[in-house]
């Protein structure tokens, strides 16, 4: 039997049958709209048919069920030993899904692919991913180099904008830098708050981040372009000059002469420079 899972009714029969209570800490926020979860899965098939699935949070098994439909192998990273009896009965039908108790944040992804996904083309993470993780995860997963692919994940819609922000933008933080060094993100298409039970207070948006292997190799010292970034949003309403001073703790007359070095205004803000502009910064920065 495959359970209707997007279907409100069966869904309250399945949460009472195991007596479970939503945990608001945890984010459990599950999909209802019908369209989503195969919208998701069609995203994930452009990294190709033979990449295998990591599932961070598959909640009753809604985004798994399409996911195992498409793919050869779907692992499930849960965090709530609650659901592991629901899942178990939601995707019984299933000889292609393993689920493991773990936090997302602690779990060692390099030695999970080297377990699971040894024959694997790529290894893809697709997660309807719960809001309070958003961002350690993501950098998480982009700083351990652990042969991961890409991802396709949901996340709040202001989320979405920042990390996906282009340099230059209004939007742009020291996220969207840390992602764009790593990778080539994009906003796929935002779901609306009713698509989940309970319904959530924001908004949501699907991402899709394609990882480049090959990193920058146009920067110096990955190290010192990080603090340089970081510094440069820390304090968002002030001129960059003025943050990488305070930041930094470098002299106003020594940024001044890397500025005209490499022909940045002095009345720069950090969301106003591209991400070349960040590359000449380190590069020419000396801490």
């Amino acid at each position: 039997m495959l359970y209707d899972l997007c279907d409100l009714s069966v869904i309250k029969k399945i949460l009472n049958k195991y007596g479970f209570r939503f945990n608001k800490s945890l984010g459990q926020n599950f999909i209802i709209d019908y369209d989503i979860c195969p919208n998701i899965v069609s995203r994930c098939l452009t990294f190709g048919e033979n990449a295998g699935i990591i599932e961070v949070g598959p909640g009753i098994g809604t985004l798994t069920q399409q996911l195992a439909l498409k793919f050869k192998k779907v692992l499930c990273i849960e965090k709530d030993r609650r659901l592991f009896p629901i899942l178990k009965d939601t995707l019984s039908n299933f000889k292609n899904i393993k689920i493991i108790e773990n936090d997302a944040l602690k779990a060692d992804f390099k030695k999970l692919i080297k377990e699971e996904f040894l024959n694997f083309d790529k290894v893809i993470v697709c997660s309807n991913l719960p809001y309070y993780i958003t961002s350690p995860f993501i950098m998480k997963i982009l700083e351990n180099g652990c042969n991961i692919n890409g991802m396709v994940i949901m996340v709040q819609k202001e989320a979405a904008d920042r990390i996906c922000a282009p340099p230059g933008s209004k939007e742009c933080g020291a996220i969207s830098i840390a992602v764009r060094y790593y990778s080539s993100p994009e906003v796929l298409f935002q779901v609306k708050k009713e698509s989940f039970t309970p319904v959530p207070k924001v908004n949501s948006s699907i991402i899709k981040i394609s990882i480049n292997k090959n990193y920058n190799s146009y920067i110096n010292d990955k190290n010192k372009f990080f603090k340089v970034v970081r510094a440069s949003f820390e304090k968002r309403r002030k001129k960059l000059i003025n943050s990488l001073n305070m930041g930094l703790n470098l002299p106003k007359n020594y940024l001044e002469d890397v500025f005209d070095k490499i022909g940045i205004s002095k009345l720069s803000r950090a969301e106003e420079l591209n991400f070349e502009d960040f590359i000449n910064l380190s590069n020419t920065i000396e801490l």
